[in-house]
C-alpha cells in the first residue's frame, strides 16, 4: 500500500497566519463602526429635538398658549409618543419652562427641551447645547 505524502488540511501556521490577519482587520474596522453608531445616535438626537420643539411650536399656534408637559403634545395628538434620547435610550428630557405670551395673565409654559445626557458629542458640543 502506499501512501501519498500530500496532506490536507491547513498547518498550524496557516491558521495563525488567518487569524492574526483577522485580528488587525477588525482592530482597523472595530473603532469606525464604534464611530459610526455615536454618530447615528447624535443625528437621531438632534432629529428627536427638532421634532419636539417643532410640535411645541404647532401646539402653541393652533392652540394658542404653551403646553405645560410634554405629555399635552400626545394627548393633543401632535405626537403619538415622547421620542427617545437615544444617547440615554429613555423617554426623558429636560423640560425649559418659561413665560407664555400668548397668554394675557402672563402664565408659564413648555418653550424648549433639551437633553439630559451628560458628554459631548464627536465633535465636542455637549448633548444638553443642543
Amino acid at each position: 500500500m502506499r501512501i501519498s505524502k500530500r496532506q490536507t488540511g491547513f498547518s498550524l501556521l496557516e491558521l495563525m497566519i488567518a487569524m492574526f490577519v483577522l485580528i488587525i482587520l477588525l482592530s482597523v474596522a472595530w473603532p469606525t463602526y464604534q464611530t459610526s453608531i455615536k454618530r447615528a445616535r447624535e443625528t437621531v438626537l438632534r432629529e428627536n429635538l427638532r421634532t419636539l420643539r417643532k410640535c411645541i411650536d404647532q401646539y402653541s399656534a393652533d392652540k394658542g398658549k404653551l403646553p405645560q408637559e410634554l405629555n399635552d403634545l400626545v394627548t393633543s395628538g401632535y405626537l403619538r409618543e415622547i421620542p427617545q434620547d437615544p444617547i440615554l435610550e429613555k423617554a426623558e428630557w429636560e423640560p425649559i419652562m418659561g413665560a407664555d405670551v400668548n397668554l394675557p395673565d402672563g402664565g408659564e409654559g413648555l418653550k424648549d427641551v433639551k437633553s439630559l445626557a451628560e458628554g459631548t458629542d464627536t465633535d465636542g458640543i455637549a448633548f444638553k447645547e443642543y
